[in-house]
């Protein structure tokens, strides 16, 4: 059986075998449901769509996707399992891939379990599915990204407080990187080419596009290219680690 296949069935496990897959999910939906209804003002709107639900993705992600990952590796670390688990006969990058897709996996079935909003919005009205649909995809693939930089930090760390607090911290500027306001104060000392840059690091230009509908083939690269360079430096940290 393929290691990483192993690695991931491993993982993905592990979270239902605590109450914190399931106390995340809860949290989540709820967050979800009262963002969307009551702070969104969902009904208020008179609109059938989901915009409302997909707006505040960005800022649940921020706190929930790093509860997810600051336990990856700070946990193998802190428990002296790493050792165990680098002397077993697979590649370093099958480890970190695996476990990363588990995690992903898992925020994924988070998500897909708000469905019943998706159901809503259609009895109410004739909503664009295919737009909400790539929303979804979008949402799913800003919750990689998250999760990339938060696997990247757990494995620097032991400590999983550490780790949290270093995602969320890292997952905000990425935030900021693309946010109006601060890209309206760096325009006024810095180059427009660089303002450029900073807005294209940033993850709301490209989840916004996505939410609206329209797939486009560079926001895709983007979360592609952002998720594999945390999880190669990932990689990195932990040989290095591993060296110590």
């Amino acid at each position: 059986m393929n290691p990483l296949f192993v690695i991931f069935r491993r993982e993905l496990r592990s979270y239902f075998a605590t109450p914190l897959a399931y106390v995340f999910i809860v949290i989540f939906l709820v967050l979800a449901a009262v963002f969307t209804f009551q702070v969104g003002g969902f009904f208020e709107r008179g609109q059938a769509d989901l915009q409302a639900f997909f707006r505040w993705h960005p800022w649940i992600y921020l706190v929930l996707i790093p509860a997810i990952s600051m336990r990856l590796w700070a946990e193998e670390r802190n428990s002296g399992s790493i050792e165990l688990l680098f002397t077993l006969p697979i590649h370093l990058w099958q480890a970190v891939v695996g476990k990363f897709l588990a995690a992903w996996c898992f925020a994924g079935i988070a998500l897909l379990l708000t469905f019943p909003i998706w159901i809503t919005v259609n009895y109410l009205g004739s909503p664009d599915n295919g737009a909400i649909l790539a929303a979804y995809v979008g949402s799913w693939l800003m919750a990689g990204g998250f999760l990339s930089i938060g696997t990247c930090l757990s494995a620097a760390t032991r400590n999983q407080v550490i780790a949290f607090v270093t995602a969320a911290l890292v997952g905000f500027l990425f935030l900021l990187a693309g946010f109006p306001l601060v890209l309206d104060f760096v325009r006024g000392v810095l180059p427009s080419v660089l303002v450029d840059g900073i807005a294209s690091l940033g993850f709301l230009a490209h989840y916004d596009a996505i939410s609206k509908g329209v797939i486009d083939l560079r926001d895709l690269v983007y979360f592609g290219a952002l998720i594999g360079f945390w999880l190669a430096a990932t990689a990195i940290v932990l040989d290095l680690k591993k060296a110590e």
